[in-house]
């Protein structure tokens, strides 16, 4: 049962990323092929990533090609009807939303199950969710999601974290899995919905002139 949960939500989460590339390029006016490269891309880079550092090789979809397949599918797909949403941009950040919540828990149980400890299942957890977005805006020449004033690795972060904390709890990885999920979509969606952030860093004024002007020369 357990195996089955698991797989679901990494396919689903597998969709999701590869309709947010997709419509990236449909942003960018790309031909069918943009499409298909954003959305492959930005399906398995979080994976890939997670894989090479834990270092399960061969990484996941040489193992399972039929990823990139199913990757290309829906990119090819979302060039046929990525016209139809009124506000692409609304639909890409909340097919990210649900994307990000998903490889968050996901990244961190395989982690786990890699017998990985709790801090590296949830860094694992952060860099499964970012990456392929990162890859995604990079790609796709837009400012990448991680830089925007926007709750997003906090709520990978949390997400991940939660996993951990209920999995050591012994709380069973089913109801750990939908426990850090729900805290992923639930941050994320509320940095969307209400406009959240966290407090921005600012530098104090004239600060950065008098430390030039009498620097001690370090």
């Amino acid at each position: 049962m357990f195996e089955t949960v698991t797989a679901v939500l990494d396919w689903f989460g597998l969709c999701v990323f590869a309709v947010t590339g997709a419509l990236v390029a449909s942003r960018k006016e790309m031909d069918v092929v943009g499409f298909v490269l954003l959305a492959v891309v930005t399906g398995v880079g979080g994976g890939t990533l997670r894989d090479l550092v834990l270092g399960l090789a061969p990484v996941f979809w040489v193992v399972r090609p039929e990823v990139l397949l199913v990757c290309a599918g829906v990119g090819a797909l979302v060039f046929f009807v990525a016209h139809i949403p009124a506000s692409r941009y609304r639909v890409l950040l909340w097919f990210d939303a649900v994307g990000l919540a998903l490889f968050a828990v996901t990244g961190a149980e395989r982690a786990l199950d890699a017998g990985a400890g709790t801090s590296v299942a949830v860094a694992m957890g952060v860099a499964t969710a970012s990456f392929g977005g990162i890859l995604r805006d990079l790609l796709g020449g837009e400012e990448p999601v991680i830089l925007r004033r926007e709750i997003y690795v906090t709520a990978a972060f949390a997400g991940a974290l939660v996993l951990a904390m209920a999995d050591m709890a012994g709380l069973g990885r089913e109801l750990a899995l939908v426990a850090g999920f729900a805290v992923a979509l639930g941050l994320r969606a509320a940095g969307l919905w209400w406009g959240l952030s966290l407090p921005r860093y600012r530098a104090r004024p004239g600060r950065e002139v008098s430390e030039i002007e009498g620097g001690d020369g370090c």
